[in-house]
């Protein structure tokens, strides 16, 4: 057996599980003459890191929870008790230390509390869903280097029991403990039934030599307008030998260029002396930077990261351990605006207008991965958001998590474990004083604060949701996360380093110090800032509400939401056939519609397209629907409609009113049906389409209370010399109203508004009719931005679009796919061909790629036809010049119809076309990142779509083009 080499190893893989009362042997027996096989009756393959819930369905021993009713099948541990969610765990490993090296046993997290067992001895784990665990088995490893482990996992001690009407945390038992409060119901999420009992993160070996390295803190500092940077750093240094260790600590700093070539900009080494079997905190010299590269939000400009290598060497042994981490460059300060009342945030200086969303976690059985998380952050940075608020009833969030908002921009809002229903709140009151254990709760706290610290994407920690945590914790919290002088927002960065450090300590001796601590969700400059509550609301809305002075008057909403539909083959593929039945429309005495969802659909929290009395049913708009289908896509006309107003009647009112608005909610941890912009398959809704238009850094839109033009610039320059084109369409294609606004500047951060639309004050308006938007520079006909609406006069619906589906309108696309690996990139050059002799000729026809978060080298740009004025190179051959060497050339679809007019709600679908695939089948290949979806186009225009995906072994994709008038879809690829 090869010596160990210094650093960590995972054990993720070969693990088995029993339930407790099947398995007659002791930890000892386990892990010393009986070891367990996966052939023995009461063993399976264990999900590592997971719940035991997760194994169960793994091994299809309880169905599904998250299909249909099925969770109704699985007994819940109020019922059964905790020992019927008590299991043992089981892996084997090989470790053979040679001499003077170390070894810890890491348990990341486990939930609840642990006994474990390697090769006989015994170990038990305290209680906390959100602690570290490590254990030194140096001395139990056997002399061989084979090595059993058992770990007898048990489930929060306060489980609780679920009321037959629900609620919100079940009977709020759990919120005795120090654990996720979703796991007993809520308003949008089925009970778990195991309440995540498991070992639900990492499990790692960390080999070291006589010195190791534990929680180094990093945090950068700015002078002189951010021109000059320092780098402090401080490292807890265990000496683990029974003799002094004379070391050499090393600090090395680089940045990742293409490839694997890393420039370093710095390296330090420092000269010590640790004492035999003592744990010392060492702080190192600062490390000055010239113009560092800064770290942005999404949005505001690039995710700059450097890499921080720490290594400690002993004499007479060598490399005895290293830890590495990116870093970014960064200061995030935040203050109550005295404009508007709500909490505003600047990152490097520069005030940024929030807009994101409230997470709760990826998946409800904790199936957690790196490519699961990957996937949902991109998705978030793909709507255009800057902050996702790990909602408190949830997780503390996994490093994984961060490490990806950290490279796709997204600031995170941490709450620690508080929620007011299951924390003083409750009806009725419960738990006043919060978990049992307070000592318990700040041990976990700081323990998650060390874990988390080093990465640029946390922006703030938070008391609890709705509510404060009791008086200790919060004093404790208050002072343990008290920020360092130079971290107040009042600092001068022109101030040098000598003016603030002599009268404090070094910023990383703190245990944070760099970020504010904010007692509750709805204090301080969130919701009324009082603990009123005065976030929400949570329901469907007039579009044209979200722009009115009275709809919501506080500066920064924690919480707004609203519906959340998926597409209906999410619903064919996580509800039985019953559940494909769509609502009945009740009509009521006062004219409103009542919609009276099947009991599937209750059961998965759908919230209605109606709101009786305040809001008509947004669905029947269009006309009633038919089937499944019908419902689902009318859903997303509304999906899309609603989530785009909400955000551009917030940023309507940036500054002036408020100062930023986290959408309630953005996912799903299981199959759920409401507030949501993808499902928990990873299929986005229109919803999302509508976010990512809405929250673009610089738009163009219409404000729906007063049918003005507004340009939002989010950015810190002033757009100069720019200019708006307007043009309405109607049904026929004719277009009806055409005008440019030229010459216009738009100040940094600020919305503008810029003149009435002249339709449809004019005579004889149509009923229903289309409106694009187009913002760009008049240089040069650069593209900003890009928004198509379709409207109805005021009282109307859209029910003339039900016959205008029977309008098919020719197209043509261009497609080129790039393929590495199982990796597809795909380029649309899609283009409505149908046009009236007697239309109107727009004055440019541009065509807009969004800037998308793809993987590949590929840059976006966008092409623009002006007239009397040729390309000097078209979108096409730039796409064929770079994959000339790498690419499967180029398809060329048309779609041919008698109609003209707008190519209506067209959205792309990625499929499998294998030829055993069965009838009802879902063969949609998922997640695909799309650079734009939902999307329409008026006659003769142009746009441009990327669509990015990883194609399972074996399977050949196939790419399907739907749209309101293209019903039946067409194969395009």
């Amino acid at each position: 057996m090869a010596e160990e080499v210094i650093g960590k190893r995972v054990l993720d893989g070969g693990w088995l599980a029993a339930r407790s009362t099947e398995v007659d042997l002791t930890g000892v027996d386990l892990t010393t003459t009986h070891p367990p096989s996966a052939q023995q009756s009461s063993w399976m393959e264990a999900v590592v890191p997971g719940t035991v819930l997760a194994t169960l369905v793994k091994n299809n021993l309880v169905r599904d929870p998250f299909y249909g009713l099925e969770n109704e099948t699985i007994i819940d541990i109020g019922e059964s008790g905790r020992e019927y969610y008590t299991f043992w765990f089981f892996t084997t490993f090989e470790c053979k230390l040679s001499t003077n090296q170390h070894v810890d046993l890491n348990f990341r997290a486990i939930n609840y509390s642990a006994d474990v067992y390697l090769n006989g001895h015994k170990v038990v784990l305290p209680k906390g869903m959100f602690r570290r665990h490590c254990i030194d088995v140096t001395d139990i490893l056997n002399p061989d280097g084979k090595n059993l482990l058992a770990v007898l996992v048990y489930p929060p001690d306060h489980p609780g029991k679920i009321p037959p009407e629900g609620g919100q945390g079940g009977d709020h038992e759990i919120g005795k403990d120090v654990a996720a409060q979703y796991v007993e119901g809520w308003d949008w999420m089925t009970p778990i039934r195991d309440r995540n009992t498991g070992i639900w993160d990492e499990v790692s070996l960390c080999i070291t030599g006589p010195v190791k390295i534990v929680d180094p803190h990093l945090v950068s500092s700015f002078f002189d307008d951010y021109k000059r940077a320092y780098l402090h750093s401080t490292v807890e240094l265990v000496n683990k030998s029974n003799s002094v260790a004379e070391c050499s600590l090393n600090i090395q700093v680089g940045i990742d260029l293409d490839g694997d070539i890393c420039v370093v900009e710095h390296l330090q080494s420092e000269h010590l002396y640790i004492p035999a079997g003592s744990h010392v905190v060492h702080t190192l010299p600062e490390l000055f930077f010239y113009k560092p590269n800064l770290w942005w939000p999404n949005g505001m400009g690039k995710q700059s990261l450097y890499n921080v290598e720490i290594t400690v060497d002993v004499e007479s042994f060598g490399e005895s351990d290293s830890w590495s981490h990116h870093f970014g460059f960064r200061k995030i300060e935040s203050n109550i605006d005295s404009a508007t009342g709500g909490r505003l945030f600047k990152v490097n200086g520069q005030p940024i207008f929030i807009r994101g969303g409230n997470w709760i976690l990826s998946d409800g059985l904790l199936r957690l991965s790196k490519r699961r998380y990957k996937t949902d952050i991109k998705f978030h940075a793909e709507m255009n958001f800057n902050m996702m608020r790990c909602w408190g009833g949830g997780l503390a969030e996994r490093p994984e998590f961060y490490h990806y908002c950290d490279i796709y921009g997204l600031l995170v809002w941490q709450e620690f474990w508080i929620t007011g229903d299951c924390d003083g709140r409750g009806i009725p009151v419960s738990n006043p004083d919060g978990p049992l254990d307070h000592d318990l709760f700040l041990l976990c706290a700081t323990d998650t604060v060390k874990l988390l610290r080093n990465h640029p994407s946390l922006a703030l920690w938070v008391g609890g949701n709705e509510q404060v945590p009791p008086d200790d914790i919060n004093t404790a919290l208050k002072k343990d996360l008290q920020l360092h002088p130079y971290f107040e927002s009042s600092t001068d960065l022109k101030f040098s380093k000598e003016d603030i450090y002599p009268v404090s300590k070094d910023p990383g001796e703190y245990l944070d110090g760099t970020r504010i601590y904010v007692q509750g969700s709805m204090w301080d400059g969130f919701a009324n800032g009082e603990g009123d509550f005065t976030d929400g609301p949570y329901e469907i809305q007039n579009p044209e509400n979200f722009f009115k002075d009275d709809f919501y008057n506080y500066g920064f909403n924690p919480e707004v939401g609203s519906v959340g539909m998926p597409v209906a083959a999410t619903i064919r593929a996580t509800l039985p056939r019953e559940g494909w039945q769509i609502p009945l429309f009740n009509k009521l005495d006062n004219g409103y519609v009542e919609e009276v969802p099947n009991p599937i659909w209750d059961y998965h929290k759908y919230i209605p397209y109606s709101k009786p009395g305040l809001v008509h049913d947004q669905i029947l708009l269009y006309g009633t629907p038919t089937d499944i289908d019908d419902f689902c896509l009318k859903a997303q006309l509304v999906n899309y409609i609603q989530y785009r107003a909400l955000l551009e009647g917030w940023t309507s009112r940036m500054w002036s009113k408020y100062t930023g608005v986290l959408i309630w909610k953005t996912q799903n941890p299981w199959t759920g049906l409401r507030g949501q912009f993808y499902d928990h398959l990873h299929e986005q809704t229109a919803g999302f389409y509508g976010c990512r238009c809405a929250a673009e850094p610089i738009h163009v839109q219409l404000n729906l209370a007063t049918n003005y033009l507004e340009v939002v610039n989010t950015t810190s320059k002033e757009l100069s010399d720019v200019a708006i084109e307007s043009s309405v369409w109607d049904l026929e294609g004719a277009c009806l109203d055409y005008e440019v606004l030229e010459k216009l500047t738009i100040p940094s951060k600020k919305t503008v508004s810029i003149s009435e639309m002249k339709y449809p004050k004019s005579d004889n308006p149509k009923p229903v009719y289309f409106l694009l938007l187009k913002l760009y520079k008049r240089e040069d006909y650069r593209l900003l931005s890009r928004n198509f609406y379709w409207l109805h006069l005021t009282g109307g619906d859209y029910k003339l679009l039900e016959p205008y589906k029977k309008n098919k309108v020719s197209l043509k696309i261009t497609s080129m796919t790039y393929i590495r690996g199982s990796s597809y990139e795909v380029r649309m050059h899609v283009e409505n061909t149908s046009k009236k002799p007697d239309s109107r000729t727009l004055l440019h026809n541009n065509v807009l790629e969004k800037n998308r978060l793809g993987d590949s080298d590929m840059q976006s740009e966008g092409v623009h036809c002006v007239p009397g004025r040729e390309h000097e190179r078209g979108l096409l051959e730039k796409v064929l010049q770079y994959f000339s060497t790498n690419t499967s050339g180029v398809k060329v679809t048309e779609v041919n119809g008698a109609g003209i007019g707008v190519a209506f709600f067209l959205h792309f679908s990625v499929h499998a076309s294998n030829k055993d695939n069965k009838e009802g089948e879902d063969t949609r290949i998922l997640p695909v990142h799309y650079s734009d979806n939902y999307f329409s186009m008026v006659p003769g225009e142009v746009m441009a779509i990327t669509l990015n995906f990883d194609v399972p072994p074996g399977v050949t994709p196939r790419i399907t083009l739907h749209g309101w008038n293209y019903e039946g879809g067409h194969t395009v690829l």
